[in-house]
C-alpha cells in the first residue's frame, strides 16, 4: 500500500485508538519505510508539546486577592513558554522535506486550538491582544514556510497547491515574491506557471511584483502564457510593459493568436 494509507493511521497511534490489526500492520510499515517513520517522529514530538498546554482552572468568585494573581501569573507565564516551545518544533517540522503532507493539517489544527484556548481562557486585554497578534504572525510565518517548501516538490500538482496557499497569507515576505517570480520563470510545468501568474497578479500592489511581471514577459516562451501576462498587463494597466511586448512583436516565430493578443493589448495600454 501506498504511505498516504498509513499517514491515516497516525493519529490513531498517537491517540493509541487503532485496533491491534491496524497497529501490527503500520509498525510493519515503519519498519520498512523510513520517511514515514521521520514524519511519525516529528508529529510525535509536537503531540508531546501540546501536553505542557494545561487549561487553568476558571476561578470560583470574582475576588482578585493574592493568591488567584499569583495563578493567573503562573498560568499566563505557562502559555507562553508552550506557545514559544510548539512554534519551535512546528518550524522545525516543516524544516523537514518528508513530513510536510500531513503536517502541514495536523499543525494547524493544533494552532487552532491554541488560538482558541488564548482566546476562550485568557479573555480581553491589552497583554492577551498582543499575544494573539504576536501568534498570527507567527502563523503567517509557518504558512510561509510550508509553501517555500513545496514549491520544490517534484510533483506539478503539490507545486501548484503551494502556489494558491499564497491566499491564506496575510503578506508576503521578499522570500515569498522572489520564490513566485522565480518559479513563474522557471517552473518545467505550464500550469504552474499559469498558476503562479494568477497569484502573482493579486500581489501586483508589491512595486517587486509589478517589476518582476514585466520583466517576465520577455522570458516566456509558451503562447498559453504570453497570452496570459499580456492579459494581465492589461489588467493592471501596466504601460510599462509596452516595450517588452512590442519586442515580443519582433519574434518571427510568435504564434499569431498571440501576436493578435498582444497587439491588442499594447493598443489598450497606450
Amino acid at each position: 500500500m501506498k504511505c498516504e494509507h498509513y499517514e491515516e493511521l497516525f493519529m490513531g497511534k498517537l491517540q493509541n485508538s487503532l485496533t491491534g490489526a491496524q497497529l501490527a500492520e503500520l509498525d510493519q510499515h515503519l519498519k520498512a519505510c523510513p520517511a514515514c517513520r521521520t514524519e511519525l517522529a516529528a508529529l510525535t514530538t509536537v503531540w508531546q508539546h501540546m501536553a505542557v498546554i494545561e487549561a487553568p482552572e476558571p476561578p470560583a468568585n470574582m475576588e482578585a486577592d493574592f493568591n488567584a494573581m499569583l495563578n493567573n501569573f503562573k498560568q499566563k507565564e505557562a502559555v507562553k513558554n508552550a506557545s514559544a516551545g510548539l512554534f519551535d518544533r512546528l518550524k522545525q517540522l516543516w524544516n523537514k522535506p518528508t513530513a510536510w503532507p500531513v503536517s502541514y493539517q495536523f499543525a494547524l489544527i493544533l494552532i487552532s486550538f491554541f488560538c482558541g484556548y488564548l482566546v476562550f481562557w485568557q479573555g480581553k486585554g491589552g497583554e492577551q491582544d498582543k499575544q494573539l497578534s504576536q501568534l498570527a504572525t507567527e502563523v503567517n510565518e509557518l504558512k510561509q514556510t510550508m509553501m517555500l517548501a513545496m514549491l520544490e516538490n517534484p510533483s506539478a500538482s503539490e507545486r501548484i497547491k503551494a502556489v494558491s496557499y499564497t491566499e491564506e497569507l496575510k503578506t508576503a515576505d521578499q522570500q515569498v515574491i522572489a520564490a513566485l517570480l522565480t518559479t513563474l520563470n522557471n517552473d518545467p510545468n505550464v500550469n504552474v506557471r499559469l498558476t503562479t501568474l494568477e497569484a502573482l497578479a493579486k500581489l501586483a500592489n508589491h512595486p517587486e511584483v509589478r517589476e518582476g511581471l514585466i520583466r517576465s514577459v520577455s522570458q516566456q516562451e509558451s503562447p498559453l502564457m504570453q497570452s496570459a501576462i499580456a492579459d494581465v498587463m492589461l489588467k493592471l494597466q501596466e504601460k510599462r510593459a509596452v516595450k517588452p511586448l512590442k519586442k515580443l512583436l519582433k519574434d518571427p516565430e510568435l504564434n499569431e493568436g498571440v501576436r493578435e493578443k498582444v497587439t491588442e493589448t499594447i493598443n489598450s495600454l497606450i
